[in-house]
C-alpha cells in the first residue's frame, strides 16, 4: 500500500525535536510497525519460498508390502501404526497466495533459482539447509527423497536457520489445513514428583515456553531441541531448543509408537517404599533426568559428595586397565582435595588419577606392583571407591635367596638345546629363561607367569653379569633361553656358575666332543673316534685328508655345521665326496633318504660331476643346469633317484622356493666365499634353507674383513656368534670398546671357531707338494710412460684427498680413480688409445721371461684382473706365433677351454683373475705370472694354487710383476696387511688388522 501522509512537523525544540531530526536524515516518516504475514512474505518481483512442515507416519516395508511410499501424512482419525517424524520440504507461493509443492524438491532446489524466478536470499537459505542436515550422516538416494526429517537434524545450527528464515520472510506452513507452525524460545523435559499419603508419582513433563504439552505427541530434534504437535481441528506444530542437551533418558520420554518406547504415564512408588527410593534410586535417577516437584509436596535430599570411582579391570596377559570416574554431584573444591590425596599415594610408575584422561593400561611388572602395593593404599582414602572387574590375580613378591640348577633339554630346532636353568626361591622352582632375559635388559625386578615377582638386585645374580655381557646379544635368547651346540665354551661358563648341572645325553655327546677338540687338540685333527673310509672310494687319502674326512663325519653325525677351509689345492672336494659316500652308506635315521644339495659356482658344477665320477663312482650324482621355467622340469623330478644334486649359485637363487620346499639331507656350499656378503639375497637364502647339516667349503674363508667369516658361520653354525652389529663391536672395533686387549679378543675369537673350522695350510703338508719359489720383479716405467703416470697421479690426488673424510659416501669415486691409476701402471693405452705408441715396460719384462719358459718346454699361467691387458698380451703372443688358451668371464665354453689346455700342448694360458680364481686344476703348468697385484692376498693365492696343488710333480715358479714407484707398490704393502689378518685369526697369534680404511687409501696416493 502507499505510505501514509507525513504528520505535521512539531515546533523546534519541542518534545519531538529528535523525531524531526531523524526524519530529516532519512527523508521519510515512520510507518506503523508491522510484521510480515505469510501472505506478504518475499518480494513482489520474485516467487516467495516457504518451508512446509508435515507429521509423517513411518510405514516400513514388509515381505507382503514392498512397494509404495515408506511414510504417509499422519492423521488424527487413523489408528497409528508407525512412528511419527517431523518432515520438511520446500514449497512456493502460487499466484493465488497459497503454498504449493510445484516441482521443487530438496534434490533439485539448487538448480531452480532462475527457472522458478525465486527470491535470491531465500533460495540461498534453502541451499544451506540440506548440507547442514546431512553433516553427520551419509546421503541416501531413493526412499522418500522429497522430505528431510528434523528428528535427524543433529546440528544445533537448526535454530539459527529458523531465526534467519523469519528475517528473510520465509514462510513456515503446515500441510494440515490451517495448521499453525511456531518456533518457541526454550523447552524442557523432566519428571515432576507429587507426594500423597498413598504414594509418590513421578510424571514426565514437556514444557515449551512455560506451556505443558503431552509427551506422547512430541519428539526430539537431535540432542538440542523438541517439537510438539496437535492433529485434527486446530492442528499445530511448535518447535523449541532445549535449555541443555537432552540425555538419552529424556529423549526416550518423548513419542508414542514405533521405534521409540512408549513413555510411562507415571512412575508410582508406594508410600512405604519412598524412603528406599530416595536413598537408593533417586541419586542415580537425578543424574539422568531433571526431577522437580511443582507443588512442593516433597523435599529431595541434598546431593551426596562426589566419589572418585577407580575401576580396575584385570585383563589377560597380566594386564590391568585403570579408569577414573566421578560419581555424585560435582564439587570442584572437594574433587581437588580427593585427587591430591590419590596422586600422593600413587607410585611414580603410574599415570596420575585424571577422570578426563584416556584409560591407562599397565602390563607385566608394573601391573603386579600396582595391584599388590598401590590398590590397598587407594582403597583406604576417603572419597575413593575401588571397583574391581574380573578376577584379581594373586600378585606377591618372592624374597628368598635364589639357588641355580642347570639342565639341558633337546629341542626340535636344529643346533639348539633348551638351557634349563632353574632358580629355586622360597621353596619353588623358577625357570631361568625370563630371569636371564630380564638381566640382559638391565631390569631390576621380574614378574613370573604365576603372578609372583622378585628382585634381581640380589648378590647371586651378580655372578652372571660377565656371561650375560656376551650371551645377551644372541637373538634366539630373546624368545627362549637356548644354547647352541657350537657354543662349547659358553657351556663351560654355565657349568662354572651353576650349583648343579644335568646334561642331555645328545648334548653331552656333541658338546663333549667339541670341548675335547677345543681343550686338548689345538689343530682340530684328533677326533673322538676313527672312521673307516666308505666302500667304493677310488682314492688313497693322505693323512691330513683322512683326518679331515673323520672330522667331517663327526660334524655330520652330531648335526653340527662347519667350515672346511684347507688351503687351495689340498683336496677339499675329495674329502667332501668321501663324507657324502659315508653318509649315503650310513644314514643317520631310518627315514626315507634324501639327497644332498651341493651349490657351487657355475664354472665348477661340471668339475663336481667329473670328480665324483673319478673318486666316488658309486654315488649317484646329478646336476641342475637351468631353471625350472627354462628346462620345463621340476626340481623334484631332477632330484629323483640321486644321492647328490649339484647346482649353481645363480640357479639356487632364482629357484630358491623350489629348493626350500624339496627337503635335503644336507647343504654343501662350495667356494663359500660366494655367500660372504651378509646383506646379499644369496647369503639370506643359504642361511634360511632348512636342512639338518650345512658345510661351507672354501680355501679363502677370510679375504677382506672378519664380517666375511661371521657371514659364513651364520649359515653353518647359527648362534655361534651374536648379531653382525655386536660382532663388529666385539671384534672389529676393540679399540673403541676398550674392554679387552686386542690379543685377548683374537684369542677368544680363535677359541670359538677352532672346533668348527678345519684349516690346514700347505706348510702342514709341505712334504706332499713340490717346491714353490716366488719372486717379485720390480719394473721401472719407460720415461714417457712415467711422465704420463705422474701427471694423472697428481690430478687424482687433488681430486680424492678432499673426499677421504666421508669414504663411504664417496667410495665409488675413490675406487674409480684408484682403478685408473692401476691401469696406468700397466699400460698407458689402457686409459687412452692416444698412448698406444708408449712403450709397455711390464709387457717387455713379461716376454723376456716367457720366451725362455716356452723355449725350455715349460707351460705358464698368466693372470690379470684387466681383460684389456690380457688382450695386449694375446696380441704379442699372436705376433710371436705362440699358441695359447684364453679364459675370462665372457668365455661360453669354459670346460672346453680348460680341457683344451690340459690335453693340448699350448704353452700359455691367459686367465682373468676373477674367472680363474677357483674351480681350476691346472697342474700341467709350472710357471705363474701375476701381471698386476691386488690388495687381497687370497685372490693371488687362488691364482697360484691353480697349479701348486696336489698332483703337481714339478717345482712351481711364481713371478709378480710390479711397476716401480707406482700405486702397485702401495697395493703390495696393503696386501701384506690383509695377509696378517688371515694369519692372526686362522693361523697364528699375530695382532689382526682392520678392513680397508681412508688412511689406507691416502697411503696409496702418496708420492
Amino acid at each position: 500500500m502507499p505510505p501514509a501522509a507525513p504528520p505535521p512537523r512539531p515546533a523546534a525544540g519541542g518534545t519531538a525535536g529528535w523525531k524531526s531530526a531523524v526524519e530529516a536524515l532519512t527523508g521519510q516518516t515512520p510507518a506503523e510497525p508491522t510484521l510480515p504475514t505469510i501472505a506478504e512474505a518475499g518480494d513482489g518481483a520474485r516467487t516467495a519460498m516457504g518451508l512446509l512442515f508435515e507429521l509423517r507416519e513411518q510405514t516400513p516395508r514388509t515381505n507382503d508390502r514392498w512397494r509404495g511410499a515408506t511414510a504417509v501424512r499422519a492423521s488424527a482419525t487413523r489408528a497409528r501404526a508407525g512412528a511419527i517424524r517431523l518432515g520438511v520440504r520446500p514449497v512456493l507461493r502460487s499466484d493465488s497466495g497459497k503454498w504449493v509443492k510445484s516441482t521443487i524438491t530438496w534434490s533439485n532446489v539448487g538448480y531452480q533459482l532462475n527457472r522458478q524466478n525465486l527470491n535470491v536470499e531465500q533460495h540461498r537459505w534453502f541451499c544451506q539447509f540440506v548440507p547442514l542436515h546431512r553433516v553427520d550422516r551419509p546421503v541416501y538416494n531413493g526412499q522418500d527423497t522429497e522430505w528431510l526429517y528434523l528428528d535427524e537434524f543433529e546440528s544445533p545450527l537448526l535454530w539459527h536457520l529458523l531465526a534467519e528464515a523469519q528475517r528473510l520472510g520465509i514462510g513456515l506452513a503446515g500441510s494440515h489445513k490451517d495448521a499453525v507452525v511456531t518456533v518457541g524460545a526454550t523447552a524442557s523435559v523432566l519428571l515432576d514428583a507429587v507426594l500423597t499419603a498413598e504414594d509418590l508419582t513421578l510424571s514426565p513433563v514437556l514444557s515449551i515456553d512455560g506451556h505443558r504439552h503431552p509427551v506422547g505427541d512430541a519428539g526430539a530434534l537431535g540432542e538440542h531441541g523438541v517439537y510438539a504437535y496437535r492433529l485434527g481441528v486446530d492442528a499445530a506444530i511448535v518447535l523449541a531448543p532445549s535449555i541443555e542437551p537432552l540425555s538419552p533418558e529424556q529423549r526416550r520420554l518423548l513419542g508414542s509408537t514405533g521405534d521409540r518406547a512408549a513413555p510411562a504415564p507415571g512412575l508410582v512408588v508406594p508410600a512405604g517404599e519412598v524412603d528406599e527410593f530416595l536413598r537408593e534410586y533417586y541419586p542415580s535417577l537425578r543424574r539422568s533426568l531433571p526431577i522437580t516437584s511443582a507443588d512442593a509436596s516433597i523435599a529431595f535430599p541434598p546431593p551426596p559428595p562426589p566419589v572418585l570411582v577407580h575401576t580396575v579391570s584385570f585383563e589377560p596377559k597380566q594386564a590391568v586397565r585403570l579408569d577414573w570416574q566421578w560419581q555424585g554431584d560435582r564439587d570442584e573444591q572437594a574433587e581437588v582435595e580427593v585427587l591430591d590425596r590419590v596422586n600422593t599415594a600413587l607410585p611414580d610408575l603410574s599415570a596420575p588419577a585424571d577422570p578426563a584422561a584416556p584409560t591407562v593400561t599397565l602390563k607385566g611388572l608394573p601391573a603386579a606392583e600396582y595391584t599388590d602395593q598401590t590398590l590397598p593404599r587407594l582403597d583406604a582414602i576417603p572419597g575413593v571407591r575401588v571397583q574391581l572387574v574380573g578376577e584379581k590375580p594373586d600378585y606377591h613378591e618372592l624374597t628368598g635367596t635364589p639357588q641355580l640348577i642347570v639342565t639341558t633339554v633337546e629341542t626340535e630346532k636344529r643346533d639348539w638345546f633348551d638351557l634349563g636353568v632353574i632358580v629355586k626361591i622360597d621353596g619353588r622352582s623358577v625357570p631361568f629363561n625370563p630371569i636371564f632375559t630380564a638381566l640382559a635388559k638391565g631390569r631390576k625386578k621380574l614378574l613370573l607367569v604365576d603372578n609372583s615377582y622378585l628382585s634381581l638386585t640380589q648378590p647371586v645374580f651378580d655372578r652372571l653379569r660377565e656371561l650375560i655381557e656376551e650371551a645377551r646379544a644372541l637373538a634366539e635368547w630373546e624368545t627362549g633361553l637356548r644354547i647352541n651346540r657350537h657354543q662349547a665354551s659358553l657351556w663351560s661358563d654355565f657349568e662354572d656358575l651353576a650349583d648343579k648341572t644335568e646334561q642331555a645325553v645328545s648334548w653331552r655327546a656333541a658338546v663333549g666332543g667339541l670341548l675335547q677338540l677345543e681343550r686338548g687338540h689345538a689343530d682340530a685333527t684328533a677326533l673322538p673316534r676313527a672312521t673307516p673310509l666308505p666302500a667304493g672310494l677310488n682314492a688313497t687319502l693322505r693323512p691330513y685328508q683322512l683326518a679331515g674326512f673323520e672330522w667331517l663325519v663327526f660334524l655330520w653325525e652330531h648335526g653340527l655345521g662347519g667350515i672346511l677351509a684347507d688351503d687351495m689345492g689340498l683336496g677339499k672336494t675329495l674329502q667332501v665326496l668321501a663324507l657324502l659316500s659315508h653318509a649315503v652308506q650310513h644314514p643317520a635315521t631310518a627315514e626315507p633318504r634324501r639327497p644332498f644339495l651341493v651349490v657351487a659356482p657355475t664354472s665348477v658344477v661340471s668339475n663336481w660331476l667329473a670328480e665324483a665320477a673319478r673318486f666316488t663312482p658309486g654315488l649317484r650324482v646329478g646336476a641342475v643346469t637351468s631353471t625350472q621355467a627354462t628346462s620345463g622340469r621340476s626340481l623334484a623330478d631332477q632330484a629323483q633317484g640321486v644321492d647328490v644334486l649339484v647346482t649353481s649359485y645363480a640357479l639356487f637363487r632364482l629357484d630358491f622356493a623350489a629348493y626350500q620346499a624339496h627337503g635335503w639331507a644336507g647343504l654343501i656350499l662350495d667356494e663359500a666365499q660366494f655367500v660372504k656378503n651378509r646383506t646379499s639375497q644369496l647369503h639370506r637364502f643359504a642361511r634360511d634353507l632348512d636342512v639338518p647339516f650345512k658345510l661351507a667349503v672354501t680355501g679363502t674363508p677370510l679375504e677382506n674383513n672378519l664380517l666375511e667369516l661371521w657371514a659364513q658361520f651364520a649359515i653353518v653354525a647359527p648362534g655361534l656368534f651374536p648379531s653382525a652389529r655386536r660382532f663388529t663391536e666385539e671384534y672389529l672395533r676393540p679399540a673403541e670398546r676398550k674392554v679387552r686387549s686386542q690379543r685377548e679378543l683374537i684369542e677368544r675369537l680363535r677359541r670359538r671357531i677352532r672346533p668348527l673350522m678345519l684349516r690346514r695350510t700347505k706348510d702342514v703338508v709341505a712334504r706332499d707338494l713340490p717346491a714353490k719359489q716366488e719372486q717379485v720383479l720390480r719394473i721401472d716405467l719407460d720415461p714417457e710412460h712415467r711422465e704420463i703416470y705422474d701427471t694423472f697421479l697428481q690430478r687424482e690426488r687433488q681430486k680424492l684427498l678432499g673426499l677421504m673424510d666421508d669414504l663411504e659416501a664417496n667410495r665409488f669415486i675413490v675406487f674409480r680413480s684408484i682403478t685408473l691409476l692401476r691401469m696406468l701402471s700397466l699400460d698407458a693405452s689402457l686409459v687412452d688409445e692416444q698412448y698406444a705408441a708408449v712403450p709397455s715396460s711390464k709387457l717387455d719384462a713379461l716376454f723376456e721371461q716367457l720366451d725362455e719358459v716356452v723355449a725350455e718346454g715349460h707351460r705358464a699361467l698368466i693372470f690379470s684382473q684387466f681383460t684389456s691387458y690380457l688382450a695386449l698380451a694375446a696380441a704379442r703372443l699372436d705376433a710371436r706365433g705362440v699358441r695359447y688358451s684364453y679364459l675370462d668371464g665372457s668365455t661360453t665354453d669354459r670346460p672346453g677351454v680348460i680341457d683344451e689346455f690340459k690335453t693340448g700342448d699350448a704353452p700359455v694360458f691367459l686367465i682373468s683373475l676373477k674367472a680363474g680364481g677357483f674351480g681350476l686344476n691346472l697342474t700341467e703348468a709350472d710357471y705363474v705370472f701375476l701381471l698386476d697385484p691386488w690388495w687381497n692376498p687370497a685372490s693371488e693365492s687362488q691364482a697360484i694354487d691353480r697349479t701348486h696343488r696336489i698332483g703337481q710333480t714339478r717345482n712351481v715358479m711364481v713371478y709378480r710383476l710390479v711397476a716401480a714407484d707406482t700405486i702397485e707398490e702401495k697395493v703390495m704393502a696393503l696386501k701384506e696387511t690383509k695377509a696378517r689378518l688371515v694369519e692372526a685369526v686362522l693361523d697364528d697369534d699375530a695382532v689382526f688388522a682392520a678392513a680397508l680404511t681412508a688412511d689406507d687409501i691416502r697411503g696409496l696416493l702418496e708420492p
